[in-house]
């Protein structure tokens, strides 16, 4: 039996996105709470690297993907200037989101191979694969360009 390539995997999203920057930048703008909110939603100024740590993001609601606009997050594990994971769940205990978010970092020449899997999505819940779809383009085109800014920023 043949399994389908890990792109038609609808439980998740995966990113692969060369930085022309060091792995210790990147790590930068992926946990420090001044460069966050230059790339993140409102409420990324309250990150804080340490394990347990829950704060609170804000977008605009959703309704076709049962989305609150209000995300609950707790950082799950991390490898320093490696590996970043995090728990986002919706705010309303009524919407399905519950997903995990883990960033990895690879040197690659002098830049960095920055690898996002958003796990978590139900391919049996239209609302879920509505959501799937939206965030996909989103981190792709609207994410990762704000996260190659800020890192352009950084001296």
């Amino acid at each position: 039996m043949s399994h389908p390539p890990a792109e038609d995997d609808l439980t998740n999203i995966r990113v692969d996105q060369f930085l022309p920057h060091p792995p210790a930048k990147v790590w930068r703008a992926l946990t420090e709470p001044e460069l966050l909110v230059q790339w993140q939603m409102p409420g990324a100024e309250n990150f804080r690297l340490e394990v347990g740590h829950r704060y609170r993001l804000t977008s605009v609601p959703r309704p076709n993907a049962r989305f609150s606009g209000i995300v609950d997050v707790q950082v799950l594990a991390y490898d320093t200037e490696r590996m970043l994971s995090v728990r986002w769940a919706d705010a309303d205990p009524a919407n399905p989101a519950d997903w995990t978010i883990t960033w990895t970092l690879e040197q690659e020449g002098r830049g960095t191979r920055l690898f996002l899997v958003h796990e978590g999505f139900d391919p049996d819940d239209p609302a879920q694969m509505m959501a799937r779809k939206i965030m996909d383009g989103g981190w792709r085109s609207h994410v990762l360009q704000a996260l190659g800014h800020t890192l352009e920023q950084i001296r």
